[in-house]
């Protein structure tokens, strides 16, 4: 039994957890990543606090800290070569493209660099022909090759291209392995050592590095990168395992000078991890074949502004006829989701694809909250029943098309490092229309009913579910 003491001791501990809960509060409201998360935070932590409060000090951080300002450093060392990288990438600026004036500037006052022209740019439907690409590019270098993923897993996809690289490596092709910790967390120390073995570097990102990021185990790198001797670049949604082969995904491979700017957000990447920046040739040069203007836009929470966010939202209000997306996730932030209302409203053909069946249930419940207030506005919603949906790609009207690793999602568009390549070509819009139309072909329209019908456990859970996102 508790005596007086015991209950004094109590009463104080939850006196102390409610304090810090309002001064954690406060924190969650004066520096918010958006105000669905700040409502949320602050909330729960005035209400829940003992719940919350260890939650809160893992999850709650909005920005990660040190990663621009180790890169400022480094590129006051180094100025002269960068600046002088940056005006060669310059000099291979696209020319203007008539209706994307807004997200040209964007990208430009974003990255520093401009769309670049001289490229050739395949588009990989699913893991076969991604995968087989990827092996035919390494197969070919001479010099160097860098590799970033978010997941990889010991199985038959990951430890075939483990071999490839083993192999370039053991021939005096330099090779670079980074990796996601979170995202790979259940890969064994086994696999890296093997690449370790044949002299290949491997280093996690460290996504806790720095004291004030210790303990934040939210931020994730979640992109998927591969560059072979500066002039071949590799981007999209497909990771490094074999349940990859049966998702509906999409990736691309970029010959020209788009794949220095992916080299250029792995390089960075893999200083902040390692402190160190590979000596690598660098040769900016058209592709042989093709004029394609590319864009690469890297964003995430050492960002100075939510870029993600302002991107996707300048590329839905730049659509004028058609705005097509897809996404395994669909939790949008309220700018997203005004942005997509208007877009329908003001008589753009919004179609938006999502899985048949989600693989996260947390976050597909939340989904279906969104149905109703999209379908109202004139967005057009479709699950696509044939397999899991992966693939995260945008077409804007028959002008730009995006392929990337950002998810409608609170998490890509404020705690995750993601890249995104924007191909501005008609050609290529067609190629993404044609693939989009078969993917059509297999989904069911979305209704009220989808929502509507449920039971009321159900759509109470989802409500729910809505309510917490923002936390995560």
């Amino acid at each position: 039994m508790f005596d007086i003491y015991d209950l004094t001791f109590l009463a104080a501990l939850l006196a102390l957890a409610e304090i810090l809960g309002i001064l954690l509060a406060v924190d969650a409201v004066m520096r918010p990543r958006s105000s669905q998360a700040a409502i949320a935070w602050s909330i729960a932590l005035i209400v829940l606090p003992v719940v919350t409060i260890p939650i809160y000090l893992v999850f709650g951080r909005t920005h990660f800290h040190g990663y621009r300002e180790a890169l400022r450093e480094k590129e006051a060392s180094i100025g002269a070569h960068l600046e002088d990288w940056f005006s060669r990438m310059a000099a291979m600026a696209a020319e203007p493209h008539e209706g994307l004036e807004a997200v040209e500037d964007l990208v430009r006052g974003l990255t520093r660099i401009p769309f670049t022209r001289g490229n050739r740019v395949e588009l990989l439907v699913d893991g076969e022909a991604t995968y087989g690409s990827m092996h035919d590019a390494i197969a070919a270098a001479e010099s160097y090759i860098l590799v970033q993923f978010y997941i990889v897993k010991d199985d038959g996809v990951a430890r075939q291209l483990s071999r490839a690289l083993i192999e370039k490596a053991r021939s005096g092709v330099q090779v670079h392995f980074l990796y996601d910790e979170i995202g790979c967390w259940t890969l064994p120390e086994s696999f890296l050592n093997a690449l370790r073995d044949a002299s290949i570097q491997v280093s996690g990102f460290k996504t806790t590095r720095g004291h004030r990021n210790r303990f934040q185990i939210n931020f994730r790198n979640h992109r998927k990168l591969l560059v072979v001797d500066g002039r071949i670049g590799f981007i999209g949604g497909l990771n490094l395992a074999d349940e990859y082969l049966t998702y509906r995904d999409t990736h691309l491979r970029i010959d020209g000078p788009a794949a220095q700017h992916i080299q250029f957000s792995i390089l960075k990447d893999w200083f902040w991890a390692t402190r160190q920046i590979p000596e690598l040739s660098v040769a900016i040069q058209p592709a042989a074949a093709d004029d394609l203007k590319v864009s690469i836009v890297n964003t995430g929470p050492a960002d100075s502004m939510p870029n993600c966010s302002a991107l996707f939202a300048t590329l839905v209000k730049t659509a004028r006829r058609r705005l097509w997306l897809t996404s395994p996730y669909f939790v949008p932030d309220d700018v997203m989701v005004r942005a997509l209302q208007a877009a329908a409203i003001r008589g753009v053909d919004v179609r938006i694809l999502l899985p048949g069946k989600a693989d996260h249930r947390f976050v597909e419940l939340a989904s279906f909250t969104y149905y109703n207030e999209m379908i109202d506005c004139g967005v057009q919603l479709f699950r696509y029943q044939d397999r899991f949906l992966h693939q995260k790609v945008v077409l804007v009207d028959d002008r730009l098309a995006g392929v990337g690793t950002v998810n409608l999602d609170n998490r890509a568009l404020y705690l995750n490092f993601e890249a995104t390549a924007l191909v501005a070509d008609d050609r290529f819009a067609r190629r993404v229309e044609a693939m989009l139309q078969a993917d059509l072909a297999l989904c069911e329209p979305v209704d009220r009913t989808h929502f509507d019908n449920k039971p009321l456990w159900f759509r109470v859970a989802a409500r729910i579910a809505r309510l917490a996102s923002p936390l995560l």
